[in-house]
């Protein structure tokens, strides 16, 4: 499906620096991908997919999985979010779902209902124990290495 034509009626070329918006009164069923930001406003059931930043808006009810670079949501979601970068939720937001991220940011107010994963440096590797500042030893209440 290509929606271009819904965001952009003029068929003007849409340039990096737009970010798209679907009104409240914009119904999908099935798979929405897209390139530039969007600020959806409406429902859909079924998957988003896109590498930009995905603004869920008040009125919007997300039914279906999300895999996103970034998520800000001030409205419904219902499903698993997967974002590279980072996943916002709102006062007003309410996600039943698990999600993966690199950052989360939960706002007081804010409805979460499901599992976190959070890895902020995907692809940094863990610091090696000879790194440990001089004079650092490790907390008294965890167990030696080698005893279980």
């Amino acid at each position: 499906m290509n929606l271009s034509n819904l965001v952009n009626p003029m068929s003007e070329p849409i340039s990096p620096g737009n970010r798209n918006h679907l009104s409240s009164d914009v119904e999908v069923k099935g798979t929405l991908k897209f390139q530039n930001d969007l600020v959806f406003d409406g429902k859909i059931e079924g998957e988003i997919q896109s590498n930009a930043t995905l603004t869920v808006g008040k009125s919007a009810n997300v039914q279906g999985e999300v895999k996103s670079k970034s998520v800000i949501i001030h409205g419904s979601v219902q499903g698993n979010i997967d974002a590279a970068d980072r996943v916002e939720l709102k006062a007003t937001a309410q996600l039943i779902g698990d999600l993966r991220a690199g950052r989360i940011i939960i706002e007081d107010g804010a409805t979460f209902v499901g599992k976190s994963e959070v890895s902020p440096n995907k692809s940094g590797l863990p610091r090696p124990e000879s790194s440990r500042p001089t004079g650092a030893t490790p907390p008294s209440n965890l167990p030696k290495k080698g005893l279980i």
